[in-house]
């Protein structure tokens, strides 16, 4: 059995079925009856095990949710019409609802996951200012994702603007017709566009293995919802409590400008650069990362 046939296999127990019928893996750990629950939210082509790597330094007194997003890893793929981030925070309002009822909640974003927590913000005010309190914003974005330039210059980058959609959208459509991408392509592709200076080859493997078993053609959508994103509203429903933005400065997906102006929406939130660091921080800086949460469980529980 394959690790993406594993992940989907419906026997398992880590299960929890939304509002319109999609199956969402998930894992938990730590003490049920612990001061408050972290919620970890993944970004697009990745799954739960992109926090495999900050789990081991988190404070192992609080309780850890982590889960696949429709559409990657073992949930099931986001059924047309809902491969959109808007569709994402409802699946975490109705995720938190029945598995994290009551108490303080810490929630982290990476990437896509980070613009879910800010359309859950945005579409679910209630329960973000009753509930959340503390977040941590992860190499992500609150906007003009459809201007990226991957870093590069003049006409170069924006030569990039207009064709990395086409090209994530026509390699998720290969993948979708049984077109074999090797583990080596997927991990090469992976080093050179989402990582910074010096990768370990562990991280480097998870990435390009969450990749390989993400629904090709709802990852293909995200890129879409993706470009439409912007999160100015739910980031302003956040001013009120503790928040850590994280960047790595070598970020060509996210870059720094980007994390920059969530900073300047929430001037009272703490903006961590990473120099050498690309997009994927919870594995090139896990024990940074863990640390950042760390301390934002800490004033959590306190103002609890």
């Amino acid at each position: 059995m394959t690790t993406a046939e594993r992940l989907r296999d419906p026997a398992r127990a880590h299960r929890f079925v939304t509002g319109d019928g999609t199956a969402l893996h998930l894992e938990t750990s730590g003490p049920a009856d612990s001061a408050a629950t972290l919620v970890l939210v993944h970004g697009w082509t990745q799954d739960h095990r992109t926090w495999d790597f900050v789990l081991p330094h988190l404070d192992p007194a609080i309780r850890v949710l982590r889960y696949d997003l429709r559409g990657h890893g073992g949930s099931a793929h986001a059924r047309p019409g809902t491969a959109r981030i808007d569709r994402l925070a409802d699946d975490l309002a109705e995720l938190i609802a029945d598995r994290v009822p009551d108490g303080p909640l810490v929630l982290a974003g990476h990437s896509m996951g980070g613009m879910t927590l800010m359309a859950l913000a945005e579409r679910h005010p209630e329960l973000v200012s009753s509930r959340v309190a503390a977040a941590a914003f992860v190499a992500t974005s609150s906007g003009q994702m459809d201007r990226l330039t991957l870093g590069l210059p003049g006409l170069a980058g924006r030569g990039v603007t207009r064709l990395e959609p086409r090209v994530a959208k026509f390699l998720a459509r290969l993948r979708a017709e049984n077109f074999r991408l090797s583990p080596g392509m997927v991990r090469s592709g992976a080093r050179m566009l989402v990582f910074g200076d010096r990768p370990r080859r562990e991280a480097v493997r998870s990435v390009g293995e969450q990749l390989l078993c993400a629904h090709p053609a709802s990852v293909g959508e995200f890129i879409d919802a993706i470009a439409r994103h912007e999160g100015a509203v739910g980031l302003g429903a956040l001013r009120d409590i503790p928040v850590a933005v994280l960047v790595g400065e070598k970020d060509r997906l996210c870059p720094l400008a980007h994390a920059k102006v969530i900073a300047d929406a929430l001037p009272e939130a703490e903006f961590v650069r990473y120099p050498g660091a690309g997009h994927m921080l919870p594995q090139e800086r896990a024990r940074e990362v863990a640390a950042r949460v760390n301390a934002l469980i800490r004033a959590a529980t306190r103002a609890g």
